[in-house]
């Protein structure tokens, strides 16, 4: 199979002789023996070696494990009150200490994981629902639609949010679902204006004109052809809007607009707490820290979906 060459220096070389004729692998050979990985797999095989997916998703696990068995691993209720056990400091007992009115705040921090996941996954579900839809109807369309609907976006975007939420919760009333709905309001132009401009340069594709010109309907072009390319920067946002969410429930419930007592949400467990901040500050750091693990979790795992599906930041 091998020929040695002789070269000036004396040296020999080995060259490999061409595989007699009949050995060489058939098609479907040569096929089965390249490893066919699709844009999915790829995107996990990139995603699951990057550091901050590592420990956002570990950390998230942590929490969503906390939010399903937290309340089974102590014998106490979130709203179960003991005066005579009141500020306790963290023991063997109360792993994180009692509030004021003696409820355990372990329990109730086990708790608050399950409002605070519920209120960012489902306020952020209806942005993206909504906002994927103006987004795709004003990139597609143009004219005085996609004028309507952008001048629309800018209005909202001229608020605060947290202000704007404020307005909005006051009219419809205080309380948890009227947060959500509030917080998902007020992010419906972050998304749609994010999908606007990337329908804009899609409807300009080659593939977009020759869908047109065998005379598909808007709605195949739109929901077929369009929207799945849309869909990586939304997941992107997504993400990081979901920290930006569990924030501005907690605001609400500390102002007294979100939440109301006793659920043990977090931002309105500060609110309760402020006044001991000083005589008992575990009622307070525990509360505090769990939102800020749990903001820094959705965050990191945002910055490792941009850097694995943005192109421009592949390497």
């Amino acid at each position: 199979m091998c020929q040695k060459l002789m070269i000036e220096t004396g040296q020999s070389l080995s060259v490999k002789e061409p595989l007699p004729e009949g050995k060489y692998p058939s098609g479907q050979e040569a096929q089965e023996t390249i490893a066919h990985v699709s844009p999915w797999q790829e995107i996990w095989q990139r995603l699951r070696v990057h550091r901050f997916f590592q420990w956002g998703a570990f950390v998230l696990v942590l929490l969503v494990l906390l939010a399903i068995f937290g309340p089974l691993l102590t014998p106490y209720s979130y709203d179960g009150t003991n005066l005579s056990e009141g500020l306790k400091p963290p023991s063997s007992e109360h792993w994180f200490g009692t509030d004021d009115l003696g409820r355990d705040i372990f329990t109730r921090v086990a708790y608050g994981a399950r409002i605070s996941l519920w209120v960012g996954l489902a306020a952020v579900s209806g942005s993206i629902v909504v906002g994927t839809l103006l987004g795709l109807v004003a990139g597609y369309f143009g004219r005085w639609i996609d004028t309507l609907i952008s001048r629309l976006f800018d209005i909202m975007f001229a608020f605060p949010s947290i202000l704007l939420a404020i307005a909005i919760v006051a009219v419809l009333g205080g309380g948890l679902v009227k947060a959500l709905i509030a917080i998902s309001i007020i992010n419906i132009p972050t998304f749609g204006r994010l999908v606007r401009s990337r329908v804009v340069s899609l409807v300009q594709e080659e593939y977009v004109q020759a869908a047109r010109a065998i005379g598909l309907g808007h709605a195949p072009i739109i929901f077929r052809h369009i929207l799945p390319n849309t869909i990586a920067p939304v997941i992107v946002q997504g993400s990081l809007g979901i920290a930006t969410a569990i924030l501005e429930a907690a605001a609400l419930g500390f102002l007294g607009l979100g939440a109301q007592r006793p659920t043990p949400e977090w931002g309105r467990m500060l609110a309760d707490a402020r006044e001991f901040f000083q005589s008992a500050p575990w009622t307070v750091f525990f509360p505090g820290v769990m939102i800020m693990i749990t903001v820094l979790a959705f965050n990191m795992l945002g910055d490792a979906l941009r850097d694995v599906l943005d192109p421009k930041l592949k390497t």
